[in-house]
């Protein structure tokens, strides 16, 4: 169905007048005022989105536009340890305002981590976590009752056995995330052997899952002499004065 938006239209929007510029897909436009999508549909680059109050038809958002995704930069180019740590601080901000209000954004992933470029040090001038479509609070009947939720790879092992999950899945998924951002070179920790979409799929992941952060193996016993693990439960009893949240790890 063609739009019946028109270059030069002005759209009053709940932050202020956007005016349409350019017609980049049948219902995608570019619009002056601030760099924004406008669009009546889905898009990959959502992020502060705003009703357009006037024209009221044909429905339309305002979509506020970044340069790039995550994995794209990521790609193109490795991440420096200062870059991880400027997207991972960016993410942990985000995710504090959402689990601080008992939100689980239950999507973490590259794909919903967008980026500005600049100059510096720190190619990035901005992160922002994008697509929070399916964000359900956190006592809700769907979380809860363990829905699915998320991308496989990135999912936690209690929402891939759907037994109920929380915030603590959204951490789950960044820790992922992290991972494979610094090794670099698309890689992905839970990356099962066969395909996506086929019948084992989702298990090879939770074996992976399992095999690097299971349950001890019983064999540890035998390599492992009562001594040392003296020393090691000694260690661990020695907590810090202060122990630091979730949300400020990257500090």
């Amino acid at each position: 169905m063609a739009s019946s938006l028109q270059l030069g239209q002005c759209l009053r929007g709940q932050n202020g007048i956007y005016t349409i510029g350019k017609q980049l897909q049948e219902t995608v436009w570019l619009a002056s005022n601030q760099p924004v999508i406008v669009k009546s549909v889905t898009h990959f680059r959502l992020q502060n989105e705003r009703d357009i109050v006037e024209p009221s038809d044909p429905p339309a958002i305002v979509l506020k536009y970044l340069d790039d995704n995550l994995p794209n930069a990521s790609v193109s180019k490795r991440l420096t340890n200062q870059e991880i740590k400027y997207v991972a601080r960016s993410i942990l901000e985000a995710l504090k305002v959402l689990h601080d209000n008992s939100f689980v954004h239950t999507d973490i992933k590259l794909d919903n981590i967008l980026v500005n470029y600049g100059q510096g040090d720190v190619r990035f001038t901005g992160v922002q976590l994008a697509d929070c479509g399916n964000t359900v609070p956190e006592d809700s009947a769907y979380a809860k009752g363990g829905g699915l939720i998320g991308a496989p790879i990135w999912r936690s092992p209690e929402a891939q056995l759907r037994i109920g999950w929380g915030t603590q899945t959204d951490i789950w998924s960044f820790g992922a995330l992290l991972i494979t951002l610094l090794y670099g070179g698309n890689f992905f920790l839970f990356k099962p052997d066969v395909p996506a979409g086929h019948d084992d799929y989702e298990l090879q992941i939770l074996q992976r899952q399992c095999q690097f952060f299971g349950p001890f193996p019983l064999t540890y016993r035998e390599i492992c002499p009562p001594e040392t693990l003296s020393i090691l439960v000694y260690i661990m009893k020695r907590i810090p004065q202060e122990i630091k949240p979730f949300s400020r790890i990257s500090e």
